[in-house]
């Protein structure tokens, strides 16, 4: 096999090349099918690194870095002529300074494992995407990953102090650093978060860590209608109460979460609604009922509280995960049930989803709605069945008309699942929508700065 000789002498063991070996890295959590690349690289070193993007680069030869391969828009799938860059054994914290809020951290390490550790110091990384058990430090940097507690804490871009990476030729730079400040010319560490490794191989991250909240409790409510869920989170987050979670759930998921989870759910209602607040350990009760009673004036169906550790970490994990539970409702092992992730402000987020979900009802598909309400993030989760063509037609109109939805009402294509291969098309929407279409090109010109052979995860985010 061409190149074979040269990996192993840059890769010594640590290289791939057996077919069956390599069919794992062929697809992620998206619906698309990969390709079967020409090896899988899993590097120890960044001598490593540097090594095989430098013979990359001089031969042409396309470069897809991986993490947890979570991806939910294809972008750790490799295309024709690639080379898969699995950073798995990049998976240590290297240093944390409590005193200093941050924590120095590898890109394969796994996001539960370095919050796992931060525990133990009464500290955590508030970044959760639903997949944190397998998704990696590296690949949420690369994705601008949000999560639940988005609402309290942001996306990941908050939370990158630094990075060290190599770029296309071979060549290393640090970006950022220790400090949770600094004014030095352009951001050059903003460039890599949400780039979907197209600029280059993060082999180090700088992250800011901030203490756990000292006091949590979490109510549920549930309503009949999306409406009431959107104006009580208006009027809590106008009282001064910023909700250190709030997610929303429709009756579709519901009904899977019951099957895969046993969970029960009053038969009213359409809508769930989870909100947890973070206080201290004084003020926490009259928190939660000074949210709750905000929460009582829409008219709930049921409302409870509860601060008890076990039953708060059961419902956590239930939504958390909420996809897998919709697997369980598919008409068939052969239906995916793909993701669509758009924002709006959250004071658009009724008239929204009232949208979204007519588009579903014309089209004649189940679609089930849960997000992160406080932020506007709405998870429009799509049953469909990959090789019927009417079906992943209906599919494909309906992210389209999600993406238009969330133009209109001032939002974007994509709040925390990146491009990858599925958005493309959806992003250049949202350049055209915006009258913004030199902001493409000032990111092609970028990418032709960092990359000029291309060779980073070529077909990811634009042509």
């Amino acid at each position: 096999m061409e190149y074979t000789e040269a990996l192993r002498e840059i890769l010594g063991k640590n290289v791939i090349f057996d077919t069956v070996e390599k069919i794992p890295y062929m697809t992620d959590a998206s619906a698309f099918n990969g390709k079967e690349p020409i090896a899988v690289a899993l590097p120890e070193t960044v001598d490593e690194v540097k090594q095989l993007l430098a013979f990359c680069n001089s031969n042409k030869i396309f470069v897809v870095p991986r993490g947890g391969g979570t991806s939910l828009t294809g972008a750790s799938i490799p295309l024709e002529n690639f080379i898969v860059l699995s950073m798995a054994k990049f998976n240590r914290i290297l240093s944390i300074s409590p005193a200093d809020r941050y924590v120095v951290a590898e890109p394969g390490l796994r996001l539960d494992e370095l919050n796992d550790k931060l525990s133990e110091i009464n500290f955590f990384y508030p970044p959760d995407p639903a997949s944190s058990m397998a998704a990696t430090v590296g690949g949420s940097i690369s994705t601008n990953a949000g999560g639940l507690r988005a609402s309290m804490y942001g996306t990941t871009k908050e939370w990158v102090l630094g990075l060290e990476v190599v770029l296309p030729d071979g060549s290393s730079m640090i970006t950022g650093g220790r400090v949770l400040k600094r004014s030095a010319g352009y951001d050059l560490t903003a460039l890599f978060v949400g780039a979907e490794g197209t600029l280059g191989i993060i082999t180090k991250a700088f992250l800011k860590i901030w203490p756990k909240p000292e006091a949590t409790g979490r109510i549920l409510a549930y309503y009949d209608s999306i409406e009431k869920i959107g104006l009580a989170i208006r009027n809590i987050k106008a009282s001064g109460i910023t909700p250190l979670i709030a997610e929303f759930l429709d009756r579709i998921t519901m009904d899977s979460l019951n099957i895969a989870k046993g969970m029960s759910f009053p038969a009213a209602a359409s809508y769930m609604l989870i909100l947890d607040v973070a206080s201290t350990d004084l003020s926490i009760a009259g928190d939660l009922e000074k949210t709750a009673n905000m929460l009582r004036d829409l008219n709930p169906i049921e409302i409870s509280i509860t601060r008890d550790p076990d039953e708060m970490a059961r419902i956590y994990e239930a939504r958390k995960g909420a996809y897998s539970s919709l697997l369980k409702v598919r008409k068939s092992s052969s239906q995916r049930v793909i993701i669509g992730d758009v924002v709006v402000p959250a004071s658009e987020l009724p008239a929204a989803l009232k949208e979204i979900a007519g588009k579903a009802e014309e089209l004649g598909i189940m679609v089930a709605l849960f997000g992160h309400i406080s932020d506007g993030n709405i998870h429009a989760n799509i049953f469909a069945e990959p090789g019927n063509a009417e079906s992943m037609s209906k599919e494909e109109e309906f992210q389209k008309h999600l993406g238009k939805v969330a133009l209109e009402h001032g939002g974007s294509v994509s709040a925390e699942h990146g491009i990858g291969i599925e958005k493309k098309d959806l992003l250049l929407d949202q350049e055209k929508f915006t009258s913004s279409d030199v902001a493409i090109d000032i990111m092609r010109k970028i990418k032709q700065a960092f990359d000029p052979n291309g060779i980073m995860n070529r077909g990811k985010i634009f042509d």
